[in-house]
């Protein structure tokens, strides 16, 4: 699951911004900079906010947080810094903070005990990977295998085909899209890119900075599509 499943809700004074990640990304701060930039425009425009009077503003708190199921190994927290990107000893007027849980199945136990439906997933793609070589029958024998009491349960199987082609999808756009970082297929690295934002997987925005394009460079590229 990459920024698709991506959800911003404001909860009394905090804004929060959740992102699930299946590889390292050192460079999250700067992505969530970005997204919690767009969002306070979002919320000075949407509650008729003057940011140029002499009136202080009162903004909701960001909290920034990454869940990460990858396969390469990462502590169960780990906190990533904007200021990271600096140069050594730069003295910089500002950084970003980002929270990276991982959710892998067997690690961050005390997270994902209190959120039963997160360690049923971080499960469901433990088993998943344990027979990558057939991917498809994996997700199937994956589902069927779940224990009775799983909450998400009732909903998957009643949503079987669906959530089947869901990880199909992300499995095959994730593989793909690291042998093309991998072996530096600049051409099918934005095709892949290309396809994930029409399906509304990730924004423009993200998809230019993986591919160190602008955004409007990215978007005339989509327009050739």
């Amino acid at each position: 699951m990459r920024m698709d499943e991506e959800e911003m809700r404001l909860l009394q004074e905090e804004m929060d911004l959740f992102e699930q990640q299946s590889s390292y990304n050192p460079n999250m701060p700067l992505r969530l900079l970005q997204y919690i930039g767009n969002l306070y425009e979002k919320y000075v425009i949407e509650n008729k906010l003057n940011k140029y009077g002499s009136k202080l503003i009162k903004l909701p708190v960001p909290k920034l947080v990454v869940f990460y199921n990858g396969k390469k190994g990462q502590p169960d927290e780990k906190i990533l810094r904007l200021s990271d990107s600096f140069p050594v000893g730069a003295d910089s007027d500002i950084d970003v903070k980002v929270r990276m849980i991982n959710v892998n199945y067997g690690r961050s136990t005390k997270i994902l005990d209190a959120c039963k439906p997160l360690k049923e997933y971080a499960w469901i793609v433990e088993q998943i990977r344990k027979n990558e070589g057939e991917i498809e029958n994996a997700i199937d024998r994956a589902i069927s295998d779940m224990p009775d009491d799983f909450e998400i349960k009732p909903y998957l199987m009643a949503h079987r085909a669906e959530v089947k082609g869901m990880l199909l999808t992300e499995y095959n756009e994730a593989a793909t899209m690291e042998l093309f970082k991998e072996d530096g297929r600049k051409e099918g690295f934005l095709e892949a890119l290309i396809r994930m934002v029409k399906r509304k997987k990730i924004s423009v925005e993200e998809a230019a900075l993986e591919a160190d394009m602008t955004p409007d460079e990215f978007a005339e590229e989509l327009k050739k599509e």
